[in-house]
């Protein structure tokens, strides 16, 4: 399996320079293409000529050796930077699966359980009331607010099976104006984690928690039970316990100035910029701000391919252990079956949902090519990843084009498979 022969083959892997393989390797272990590798850039390149984005970083790697790790393009909106390969990319999103994987950390050490009740941790979100809809007496459809029949559960938040939602994508305008109002996604303001949970549980749920997938809020709630299980911060859990074990150099919810340079930007132009880039605000002090567990993180690509390999190969990274294999397995199985709701807005059709990462559930059906089990998950500013353990590849593709986003993301996973050889 990937585990084992990365750490069989790590001895000469860093003896080459991991990151410094060239593009075309090829050997009896690396089914990919030459040429078709080099179509990469030629694609990526086309869309920044069209103005899709203004510049790309891709990488691909096979058994636990890059195959292709390349940068196209621009680095800033008006086009006069070329994109590094170390460029720094807002992670929105593709934060989720960190701040999931702490959570899984704190249940293996027995500090947690898939069954708690968050109203455990978070007294505030004890007691929630839900959207209800019932027919009047003239077979009418109405809505009211009743109490949740159902806790909340860790698994819930996992799995984005909370009733919690986005305002964005809110079914009902109750739930819509309630988030809008408060401002429980902290996009205008600096929500504190105690006003962030107090200000959430006043709103009701869009649906009965462990009934359905719905993408929303769930994962931020979730950093807050990692603090208050963990007794500590979660940028700081995370940099300790994720981060600085698997050598993620530049992933943190805090820009430095060091990391300015290189943070990478979308076209002005793009109607999502602002709204996104005002909401993330990376690269300010969050002050008293809650940490931001469903889309603040800043990272690169070659950090996240050392976060994806460690997935693929069962929870370790040249050594360093951070889930068990079983942990992993676990996380990476579909938990939708039998429940309402999809995923597909993210992912095309054909995915279920594991904790913290969407999984394919057949060879068909979806819009780009994958394995059954492959797991993925992508950001609201242009990045994806994906980790197929069937052909043991890591795919990670970094662009700030928010609008297109769901569009390159395909791209990337047609031509990443598209370069497989036999």
């Amino acid at each position: 399996m990937a585990g084992s022969f990365l750490r069989c083959a790590m001895p000469a892997v860093l003896a080459l320079g991991l990151l410094a393989v060239p593009p075309a390797l090829a050997d009896d272990d690396l089914h990919f293409s030459p040429e078709a590798l080099k179509r990469i850039p030629v694609a990526l390149q086309r869309e920044i000529d069209k103005g899709t984005l203004p510049g790309a970083v891709a990488l691909i790697a096979q058994n636990g050796k890059i195959v292709y790790f390349e940068a196209t393009g621009f680095l800033d909106s008006g086009k006069t930077k070329p994109m590094p390969k170390d460029a720094v990319f807002r992670a929105f999103s593709m934060t989720k699966p960190f701040v999931c994987v702490a959570a899984m950390m704190l249940v293996e050490r027995g500090q947690l359980s898939l069954r708690d009740p968050v109203g455990q941790y978070i007294p505030e979100m004890k007691a929630m009331t839900v959207i209800a809809e019932k027919k009047d007496e003239a077979g009418k459809t109405v809505r009211e607010v009743v109490p949740a029949k159902n806790p909340i559960t860790i698994h819930d938040l996992l799995r984005h099976t909370s009733g919690l939602t986005y305002a964005g994508s809110a079914p009902f305008p109750e739930v819509k104006e309630g988030y809008e109002k408060a401002d429980v996604e902290s996009r205008k303001g600096d929500l504190s984690p105690e006003a962030f949970v107090t200000e959430l549980a006043k709103i009701p749920l869009a649906y009965e928690p462990g009934t359905r997938f719905e993408y929303g809020l769930s994962v931020d709630v979730l950093g807050i039970v990692v603090e208050r299980v963990s007794g500590k911060r979660l940028d700081v859990f995370l940099e300790e316990n994720l981060f600085r074990p698997l050598k993620m150099k530049d992933t943190s919810f805090q820009l430095t100035p060091a990391q300015a340079p290189r943070l990478a930007d979308a076209y002005d132009s793009d109607p999502q910029k602002a709204a996104g880039w005002q909401w993330v605000r990376v690269d300010q002090d969050p002050g008293k701000r809650y940490r931001l567990g469903g889309a603040g993180t800043v990272t690169t690509a070659e950090d996240y391919f050392r976060f994806s390999q460690m997935m693929l190969n069962g929870g370790d990274l040249e050594g360093v252990r951070i889930l068990s294999p079983k942990t992993v397995q676990f996380m990476l199985s579909d938990h939708l079956i039998g429940l309402g709701g999809s995923t597909a807005a993210s992912t095309g059709p054909g995915y279920g949902f594991g904790l913290g990462f969407a999984v394919r559930r057949y060879e068909g059906l979806a819009v780009a090519p994958g394995s059954v089990g492959d797991a993925m998950w992508a950001g609201a500013g242009g990045t994806s990843f994906t980790i197929d353990r069937k052909e043991e590849i890591v795919g990670v593709f970094m662009a700030a084009a928010p609008t297109p986003r769901v569009a390159t993301r395909m791209l990337f996973k047609n031509l990443l498979y598209g370069a497989m050889v036999d």
